[in-house]
């Protein structure tokens, strides 16, 4: 179980994979923490460190979620080309307010050896001479080894003295708890490796960090807020199963690898059985199950992917089709509001001109055009969005 623990979906273990496994076979039982940054909505490519942390909360070693609040306002200068919007507190704020309850679809809140943080509790009590005192542990020329830094040099393109301070920040945050083991994607090397240094320094302790692999695009895309194409945790099961399967072939052995409960060795032969001329579709059925059953249930998993065959496959309407009694004449755009399909004329505009929306099965492209709402009638818009008029 340990094995495959640091293994699965791990891309590098600092300082070794091996003093880690030493560590967990002498029975000790870790601290560890994972931050985020309340920067946008919690997605699928978080899930990926949340399903690893479950692994380590699973064997009884002490889970802490820091969510960002402070650092959230900085902005982390990963992989940007120029410096970050700053968010305001309200803003952040009402990114974060649901954070606790979707981590909780993967992580087991009702267990003592988790709980939650922020580090604005510590960060707001600092004073010039402590952010003095921190700075005074790094050098510029170390702050600046950042690729997008040196991106940013070569093109000319300004670097802002507050950047420089987000790793500070997240590094104090591993002091401040006092950790033995940082998870992360590897777009945080960097900062979980600052604070690795920080703790060194300030705590004279080793901290483990523990990379993982990040879901990504054919295109070597990460699946982010910042890069787009993400699939939100609060998305509901049928919006979840349908994204899943939208993403490229080339996506699903990593995807089950990152987000499945199956074996590598269940992994391994569905691998080879694509190879041999397996559907890939059916493989990223079961991807799409998985995700939706770590995320909303069994019960949910199974209904999304039977909604998924009736109106992809069959060609079918949703069980569970949404109804709406009105009646009366409507301009189309009208219509499409009236009944919660669009959130704007323009946007029923714009689905109306690509042939987007049909009713009773027949494609309507005329925006000036009038419809007279009657029992039993469906409207369709885009792929998953039906509603039938009661």
């Amino acid at each position: 179980m340990e094995n495959e623990l640091l293994k699965r979906g791990v891309s590098k273990i600092y300082p070794t994979r091996e003093a880690l496994e030493q560590q967990l076979q002498a029975g000790k039982k870790l601290r560890i923490y994972f931050g985020i940054d309340p920067t946008g909505n919690l997605h699928i490519g978080h899930a990926v460190q949340l399903k690893k942390l479950r692994g380590f909360q699973d064997l009884g070693h002490e889970i802490i979620i820091l969510i960002g609040d402070f650092t959230a306002r900085i902005g982390d200068p990963t992989d940007k080309s120029s410096a970050r919007i700053q968010l305001s507190k309200d803003e952040v704020k009402k990114h974060a307010k649901n954070y606790k309850e979707l981590i909780g679809k993967i992580l087991d809140t009702n267990k003592a050896n988790l709980r939650f943080v922020s580090n604005e509790e510590w960060t707001k009590k600092l004073k010039p001479t402590d952010l003095l005192q921190l700075a005074s542990h790094f050098t510029v020329s170390q702050l600046l080894e950042r690729d997008m830094f040196q991106e940013r040099i070569k093109a000319k393109k300004e670097i802002f003295l507050h950047e420089f301070m987000y790793p500070i920040f997240q590094a104090y945050d591993a002091v401040i708890l006092d950790v033995d083991m940082q998870i992360g994607g590897t777009d945080q090397t960097f900062n979980m490796l600052a604070g690795r240094t920080l703790m060194k320094k300030m705590n004279n302790k080793e901290k483990f960090v523990l990379t993982m692999e990040m879901l990504t695009s054919p295109s070597g895309k990460k699946m982010s807020k910042s890069e787009g194409k993400i699939i939100a945790l609060d998305a509901s099961a049928d919006e979840m199963f349908g994204a899943v399967m939208s993403w490229p072939d080339d996506m699903i052995v990593e995807g089950l690898i990152l987000l499945s409960n199956l074996s590598i060795a269940e992994i391994r032969q569905l691998e080879g059985e694509m190879k041999e001329g397996r559907n890939p579709k059916e493989i990223k059925e079961i991807l799409a199950k998985e995700i939706v059953e770590m995320c909303h249930g069994k019960e949910k998993a199974e209904k999304a992917a039977k909604e998924f065959e009736n109106i992809f496959k069959n060609n079918e309407l949703p069980v569970d089709i949404k109804e709406i009694k009105i009646e009366g004449n409507y301009p189309l755009p009208n219509l499409l509001v009236e009944v919660g399909l669009v959130s704007s004329g323009s946007e029923a505009r714009r689905l109306i001109e690509a042939s987007a929306v049909t009713i009773d099965g027949a494609k309507c492209g005329d925006a000036s055009a009038q419809v007279a709402a009657h029992s039993g009638m469906i409207i369709k818009v885009g792929k998953r969005r039906f509603v039938k008029i009661k």
